[in-house]
């Protein structure tokens, strides 16, 4: 009894943020889960079913029927709908589980101990938002990404793309002038050394970089192939790696069953890329109609963001990032249009970068997606069609079986809403209030029932 309380206190100090989601966390993982009258969106089509009832034995769902389950009572817990809805859990393709809370200073001079602290307790808000799975496109997250699959702290499953691989003057160099010129053998930058980012100035140093992070655990590679926003040496009309560079890493990449995907804005930078054989495109939001159309014809994975035009508070009034990130953000309609057109294959991700406070709408910038899809689209994007991509890791996949969806044999990960999100698609927009039950991996993290 002390020692539980030891820990409960211990909990509280370190992770305060915390707290709520592991006590929600039920005491019997294996206790078997039956939700009784739920209406489901599956994920995959644009109408909820009839009123049904889902077993879920383990971590899986193993049953789905519009008739009674029968279950072994002692050993299961019901959970009555009500006719709410069941649905997938929400999946973020560009995410950046170690960038969301800390400043830029903080991240390039903060402690190593703090920043994976402030991590922790924004992947247990990440979850108790709904967002059970985050593919994280750059950084440190291979520590917390274990501590959350050990059940050490709740977050969402993360697909881990370890250090951001850029260019000496690319996105995702953040040294000082003092720090040049680089010397092969030297000492590592700050963000080399945390392992945000890996400098790579050849095909030979691309090709280490990637199966360095294959080496850790990477799901797929994350290269910048142009200028960013948030690098303060790197304009946004930049093309920084060669073609035969891109081409290493995707080699050592596909050598590992998995894919290389790139941030870029404009059309070169895409196009390059995808010539080196990159299948996914972060972003784009530059881009032009042949690039759009090449992106169509090539088969080639779109993954961009509905940016707000708060993300650049995150820069100094007047700063040249804020000017790249309004610049960019002018896109947005153009690329989201372009895509409709030609029918491309589009994932939604949020890339929220050191702000707290944004991250917190993580549901509404999902839902600002309407503009340009019906609610039933944007849900099955962030959902099924996520997914699809997530399988493009292969047996990288660290967590073998089917997410994003709601059908017998899928992973359980499932959120309970407290209405109709297809009729009413802001209902995500309030998950502490609208999201009843958040089940991930067959857990139940938050029951309010």
């Amino acid at each position: 009894m002390k020692r539980t309380a030891i820990a409960s206190l211990l909990l509280s100090v370190t992770f305060p943020s915390l707290l709520p989601a592991a006590l929600a966390r039920p005491a019997e993982p294996a206790t078997n889960i039956l939700f009784e009258n739920v209406r489901i969106f599956d994920g995959k089509n644009d109408a909820l079913s009839a009123s049904m009832n889902v077993l879920v034995r383990g971590n899986r769902i193993e049953k789905i029927s519009r008739d009674s389950i029968a279950a072994d009572r002692a050993n299961t817990r019901t959970i009555p709908g009500g006719g709410r809805t069941l649905m997938p859990g929400l999946i973020d393709m560009h995410w950046h589980a170690m960038l969301v809370r800390p400043t830029v200073a903080t991240l390039l001079a903060g402690d190593l101990g703090y920043l994976n602290l402030m991590a922790g307790a924004e992947a247990a808000d990440t979850l108790m938002r709904g967002f059970t799975t985050v593919r994280d496109l750059g950084g440190p997250s291979f520590g917390l990404k274990r501590a959350i699959d050990e059940g050490i702290v709740p977050g969402p499953r993360i697909y881990p793309s370890g250090a951001i691989i850029t260019v000496t003057s690319g996105h995702g160099d953040f040294r000082q002038p003092f720090e040049l010129p680089r010397a092969l053998g030297n000492t590592q930058s700050r963000g080399e050394q945390t392992g945000a980012a890996m400098i790579a100035d050849s095909p030979d140093e691309v090709r280490v970089r990637a199966r360095e992070q294959l080496l850790q655990g990477a799901t797929q590679i994350k290269l910048t192939a142009g200028g960013g926003v948030a690098s303060p040496h790197s304009p946004l009309d930049a093309s920084t790696f060669t073609e035969a560079e891109l081409r290493a890493a995707v080699e050592a990449a596909e050598n590992w069953g998995t894919y290389v995907t790139v941030h870029a804005y404009t059309p070169v930078s895409i196009q390059r890329a995808i010539a080196a054989g990159v299948k996914c495109i972060e972003h784009g939001h530059l881009m032009d109609e042949p690039t759009a159309r090449l992106i169509a014809e090539k088969g080639i994975w779109l993954s961009t963001q509905a940016f707000p035009d708060e993300l650049a508070e995150a820069f100094p009034v007047g700063s040249l990032e804020r000017y790249k990130a309004l610049e960019v953000f002018a896109g947005t309609d153009r690329t989201f249009t372009l895509a409709k057109k030609y029918k491309i294959k589009t994932a939604f991700g949020t890339d929220i970068l050191f702000s707290a406070r944004l991250a917190q709408r993580q549901g509404e910038l999902l839902s600002k997606l309407v503009r340009w899809y019906t609610p039933a689209e944007t849900l099955i994007m962030a959902t099924g069609t996520n997914a699809q991509l997530l399988e493009l890791s292969g047996k990288r996949n660290p967590y073998p079986g089917r997410i994003g969806v709601i059908e017998e044999g899928a992973l359980a990960d499932l959120l309970l809403v407290n209405g109709d999100p297809i009729a009413n698609i802001k209902l995500i927009e309030d998950p502490a209030k609208n999201f009843l039950v958040i089940m991930k991996d067959g857990k139940v993290f938050k029951n309010t029932l």
